[in-house]
């Protein structure tokens, strides 16, 4: 029997488990932080502890392993007083938006997704921006992805945000990846290979 794998141009198979990620994060975050990474049944959420809750959740959606780096990503870059917050206080408004919204969107999307992104590098993991408005005007995706693009260059070179800093070590750690670099961040290729 013949079956396909899929190999990316950064040389890891493309099977990845949520559930790495959660232990990965809560042995890195848990203790110094008090925050765990929570698999959801709905939408993406941060959840503050609280009388009701002992630590914080970054909860990401349905188990998907994008999802997770995304929330992290958003989790990396919240500075204190936002970690108070359910959501970080952000607005947010749901696909569907007009130009407007939608370029407030993309606005405060950029730096998250530029940290996804090297998270996903570092995990050895497929990487697309994501203009999340499958209903609403039709985004500028090419300039979204600039902007992303621009900004990741700019944490590779100025450095990442510490938290950041210390998951992209966490995970090329445990998926054995290198060192990232300017490279990296091209357009993702990838080959097909056929296996016995």
């Amino acid at each position: 029997m013949r079956g396909l794998i899929v190999i990316w141009s950064i040389g890891h198979l493309s099977e990845h488990c949520s559930q790495d990620l959660i232990v990965l994060f809560n042995q890195t975050f848990l203790k110094s932080y008090n925050t765990l990474l929570v698999k959801g049944d709905s939408e993406p959420v941060y959840l503050p502890s609280d009388s009701t809750r002992k630590n914080s959740h970054v909860v990401f959606a349905h188990g998907y392993f994008a999802s997770a780096l995304h929330e992290i990503a958003h989790w990396c870059i919240a500075g204190r007083e936002r970690r108070l917050l359910e959501d970080y206080g952000y607005w947010y408004c749901a696909d569907g938006r007009d130009a407007e919204q939608q370029a407030q969107f993309e606005k405060v999307e950029i730096k998250p997704q530029a940290i996804e992104w090297a998270f996903s590098v570092a995990a050895g993991k497929r990487f697309q921006v994501s203009t999340d408005n499958l209903s609403g005007v039709e985004p500028d995706r090419a300039a979204f992805e600039k902007n992303v693009h621009s900004q990741v260059l700019q944490y590779l070179a100025e450095g990442f945000p510490p938290r950041a800093a210390q998951f992209i070590q966490v995970l090329r750690k445990f998926y054995n990846t290198s060192p990232l670099s300017t490279a990296d961040f091209n357009v993702f290729r990838q080959e097909v290979k056929a296996v016995a």
